[in-house]
């Protein structure tokens, strides 16, 4: 199946103290997943111009602090595809070599349109 790496360098909005969601100035969890998803998303082909792929599953764990300025490397895996369904493995090191981050994932195609008429109900 096809993958999809990326860098991305650590900015002082994608800290927990920025999030909220702790105190200290390190890559936050809630940005290395975003940054997770944003990998899976590349790996995806062929979409009809009218679909895109929402994020339905993750489970991931945060293995090591980085710090602002600092370079991660993010990998995903497209391992499965059911349908509409679309599964991935995603690792994040950083540039040093160590495994700061794992996940699977799973994202499902929906039709724009239909999808955001839904939320309007």
């Amino acid at each position: 199946m096809k993958t999809f790496t990326q860098s991305y360098t650590v900015k002082s909005t994608d800290t927990a103290a920025s999030f909220g969601s702790g105190l200290l100035s390190v890559f936050a969890t809630p940005a290395m997943i975003a940054l997770m998803e944003n990998t899976a998303t590349q790996t995806i082909d062929n979409l009809d111009d009218n679909f895109t792929t929402v994020g339905i599953e993750i489970n991931a764990r945060h293995l090591k602090a980085s710090t602002i300025g600092e370079t991660v490397i993010c990998t995903a895996e497209l391992i499965n595809r059911d349908g509409k369904i679309y599964e991935f493995y995603i690792e994040v090191y950083n540039s040093r070599g160590d495994k700061i981050g794992t996940a699977t994932h799973k994202r499902a195609a929906v039709n724009k349109i239909e999808f955001m008429k839904k939320l309007e109900k």
